[in-house]
């Protein structure tokens, strides 16, 4: 799944650190977040949208269709 998070944060003026530890989560967590290595759990993806003022999916883009349905 791809994210903005990285864009809001330089937006923001934060530094990876910075995010960390206004959501409680180590460095290490939001740099495998930004680089796609690690989709978070829900009640961070909601911590993050309310630190950054916006909807959960204005950070995290995901891609995926629903397959039509088959009239077997």
């Amino acid at each position: 799944m791809n994210n903005r998070l990285r864009v809001l944060r330089a937006e923001a003026g934060l530094s990876q650190g910075d995010l960390a530890k206004l959501l409680g989560v180590s460095r290490q967590t939001i740099n495998a977040v930004e680089t796609d290595k690690y989709d978070p759990s829900l009640p961070l993806a909601l911590r993050m949208a309310k630190v950054f003022g916006v909807p959960v999916d204005a950070i995290f883009l995901d891609d995926w269709t629903p397959p039509e349905p088959r009239n077997d």
